[in-house]
C-alpha cells in the first residue's frame, strides 16, 4: 500500500494519497485547490486517481476535487447526505472501496458538520485489521473539530453528534489505531491542536483534554463556547465547496500593473493588500492599503479582514511573491485577483504619487511616554485569552477580530499605539483604522513579546 501526507503550510490542512502501485491506481482525500502534487505523485509512482474523497464541506479551504476531476475523469465521493450540488458518487456507512492491497471502509462521523465522514484504511499485505484512522475534522491531534460552523441552531444536536462519534462510535476501535486528521497546528477547524500530524487513538484517549470528560453535561458546557473567531472567507468557502469550485483556469490572468493602471483599478473599489513586511510597510506605502504580510496563518487573516468577493491588488516585492500570494489566496476562495504593481512599491513612489507611512514605536519610547504622562491611547489587539495572561499597564483589550468587526469605540482623533503578541496583528490592525480615518495610529515593534523581554513592569 502507499501512503503519503501532504502539509498545506498556513491553512494547517492535511490531504492523503492511498493506493496501491501493483494495482495502478490512487485514491486522494481532501485535497488541497492547487493539485500538482497529486498529479506529480500519480505520475511519478504511475498510479492513476480514480477516486477523490471529501471528508465533508470544507470551510476552511476550497477542495480541489473539482480540478482533480477535471484533469483526471476521476469520481468525486461524498457521503450520501452531503449537501452539495454538482454530481458525485455518494458513500455509505461501512461502504468498502479496494484499491490493489489498501482498502478503505467507510465510518459516518458527524459532529463537525453532519455529513462528515471518516475512514478506516488497512494495507492487505500486513493484515486484515485496520491500520489507521482518517478522521478529517471530527478528531485531531490534541483536539476535536468545532461544531458551530453549521450554524447555532445546530450547535445542539451537533455537540450531540460529536459525543456520539467520539465516545460512543469511535469506543469500539483499538487504542492501536493511528489516527491521521485533516488539520493541525494552523487551523480555525478547532481550538488547541498540536503540530504532530498524527497519533494513535490510545494516546488521544489518555491525553486529549477533550476525550475525557466523564458526563456529557460536562462536555457540552465546554463546547458551547469560546469558539474561534470565524473568518469572513468561511462563509463564501462553504459555498464555494457545496456549489463547486471553479476550475482555477477560469480566475482572472495574471496582470503587473504600472502604476496608473493599478491606481484606475482602486478607483473602482479593489482592496490593496501589501505583503510586505512591518517594518517595509511602514516605511511608506499606498494610502488605504492593507498591510497583511507572510507569515504561516496568513490566509486566516486575509480571511478575517477582506471580504471574499473584493476585487484584490497586490504590493509584493518579486514575481515570486506574486505567485506565492496568488496561490494563498485561491486555497480560500479569493479568485477575484486582478493583479499586482509592477515595480513594487518603488515604482509607486517615482511615480510621484502619494504615501503614508505607519509610525513604529519601541517598547522603550512607549515606557518613555508612559513616564511623562503623555496622555495616549494604548489598545492591545490580542485575544482575550491572551490578554488575561498578561498585559502593558494602561492598556485596553479591543481584539482585532472586533476592530475588523467594527466593535470598538475609539475616538478618531486620539493617538493610539496598537499591540500584539509580535507585531504581526497589530500592523493588521492600524493599517485597517488607518485605512477607516484614524491618521494617529501607530504599531509597538515587537508587540507584548518585546516589552516584556525589554524588562518592564508586566500588568496581570
Amino acid at each position: 500500500m502507499y501512503f503519503k501526507q501532504i502539509t498545506t503550510p498556513g491553512l494547517g490542512c492535511f490531504s492523503y494519497v492511498i493506493g496501491c502501485p501493483a494495482a495502478g491506481e490512487m485514491v486522494v482525500i481532501d485535497p488541497k485547490r492547487d493539485v500538482q502534487d497529486y498529479l506529480d505523485i500519480s505520475r511519478e509512482e504511475g498510479m492513476k486517481i480514480v477516486h477523490v474523497i471529501d471528508t465533508h464541506v470544507h470551510a476552511d479551504h476550497v477542495s480541489g476535487a473539482q480540478e482533480l476531476k477535471s484533469h483526471t475523469g476521476c469520481d468525486i465521493l461524498l457521503y450520501e447526505t452531503s449537501p452539495v450540488d454538482y454530481e458525485f458518487a455518494p458513500l455509505k456507512e461501512g461502504q468498502r472501496l479496494v484499491i490493489g492491497n489498501a482498502g478503505l471502509k467507510v465510518v459516518h462521523t458527524p459532529g463537525h458538520t453532519p455529513d462528515a465522514l471518516s475512514l478506516l484504511v488497512t494495507d492487505f499485505t500486513r493484515g486484515n485489521e485496520p491500520w489507521m484512522l482518517l478522521t478529517g475534522d471530527v478528531l485531531f491531534v490534541n483536539d476535536i473539530g468545532r461544531p458551530d460552523l453549521v450554524g447555532d441552531t445546530k450547535l445542539d444536536e451537533q455537540i450531540q453528534n460529536l459525543w456520539n462519534t467520539l465516545y460512543v462510535k469511535f469506543s469500539q476501535y483499538p487504542d492501536s489505531l493511528e489516527v491521521f486528521p485533516a488539520h493541525g497546528a494552523g487551523s480555525l477547524c478547532g481550538r488547541g491542536m498540536s503540530s504532530k500530524p498524527s497519533s494513535t487513538l490510545g494516546f488521544e484517549r489518555r491525553h486529549n483534554a477533550m476525550l475525557r470528560y466523564e458526563s456529557y453535561e460536562a462536555f457540552h458546557l465546554m463546547m458551547s463556547q469560546d469558539f474561534p473567531a470565524r473568518p469572513k472567507s468561511f462563509t463564501h468557502i462553504i459555498q464555494t465547496n457545496t456549489h463547486g469550485a471553479p476550475l482555477l483556469e477560469r480566475c482572472p490572468l495574471d496582470l503587473a500593473m504600472n502604476p496608473f493602471k493599478f491606481e484606475e483599478k482602486m478607483q473602482t473599489g479593489a482592496i490593496v493588500i501589501d505583503v510586505r513586511d512591518a517594518a517595509a510597510y511602514a516605511g511608506y506605502h499606498i494610502p488605504g492599503s492593507l498591510n497583511i504580510g507572510f507569515e504561516p496563518s496568513l490566509a486566516n487573516w486575509v480571511g478575517m479582514t477582506v471580504d471574499p468577493k473584493s476585487n484584490i491588488l497586490l504590493v509584493v516585492e518579486s514575481k515570486d511573491d506574486y505567485e506565492r500570494m496568488r496561490i494563498e489566496l485561491h486555497r480560500i476562495g479569493y479568485d477575484n485577483i486582478l493583479g499586482y504593481l509592477s515595480g513594487g512599491i518603488q515604482a509607486w513612489v517615482f511615480s510621484g504619487r502619494p504615501v503614508d507611512n505607519l509610525y513604529i514605536d519601541s517598547a522603550q519610547s512607549l515606557q518613555n511616554c508612559q513616564d511623562e504622562g503623555k496622555d495616549i491611547s494604548l489598545v492591545d489587539v490580542r485575544t482575550p485569552g491572551e490578554w488575561h495572561n498578561g498585559r502593558i499597564p494602561g492598556a485596553i483589550n479591543i481584539s482585532l477580530a472586533d476592530i475588523l468587526d467594527g466593535m470598538f469605540d475609539l475616538p478618531d482623533d486620539a493617538h493610539h499605539i496598537l499591540y500584539c503578541a509580535g507585531g504581526y496583528r497589530s500592523n493588521i490592525a492600524a493599517s485597517y483604522l488607518q485605512k477607516h480615518g484614524y491618521w494617529n495610529v501607530r504599531s509597538l515593534a515587537g508587540g507584548y513579546i518585546a516589552w516584556n523581554r525589554a524588562g518592564y513592569a508586566i500588568d496581570k
